[in-house]
């Protein structure tokens, strides 16, 4: 789903970053991006690098424009896309993880946490 000059941290479940189902997710205010037709491309101002994304990851991209729980992010892309629940968690976790860790996404606490 993503593509950045980079290369991507090994394949995880995002857990380990603090993404989980329960977790809202929003773009970061210190990124810039725009569309490509159906691709996303997006300048993180913080690490003056340039990122990609497919059509998925642009559509994941255009959802967390706003807050927005990963799990309401999971149940769109998978109404979207031919996509096994399952992977389609874990796929979104492991991108929505990568853009944290890049600094374009912000996660705020998982609503069960307390």
């Amino acid at each position: 789903m993503a593509d950045s000059r980079g290369a991507p941290g090994a394949p995880g479940n995002g857990n380990d970053d603090g993404v989980t189902l329960a977790s809202t997710v929003v773009v970061s205010p210190h990124q810039v991006s725009t569309s490509l037709g159906n691709e996303a491309v997006i300048l993180g101002a913080d690490a003056g690098q340039y990122f990609g994304l497919n059509e998925v990851g642009a559509r994941i991209w255009e959802l967390v424009q706003a807050p927005v729980q990963v799990s309401a992010i999971c149940a769109t892309v998978c109404a979207e896309y031919e996509v096994e629940s399952g992977q389609c968690e874990r796929d979104v976790l492991e991108l929505l993880a990568d853009l944290r860790a890049k600094g374009l996404l912000d996660v705020r606490a998982d609503a069960s946490a307390s």
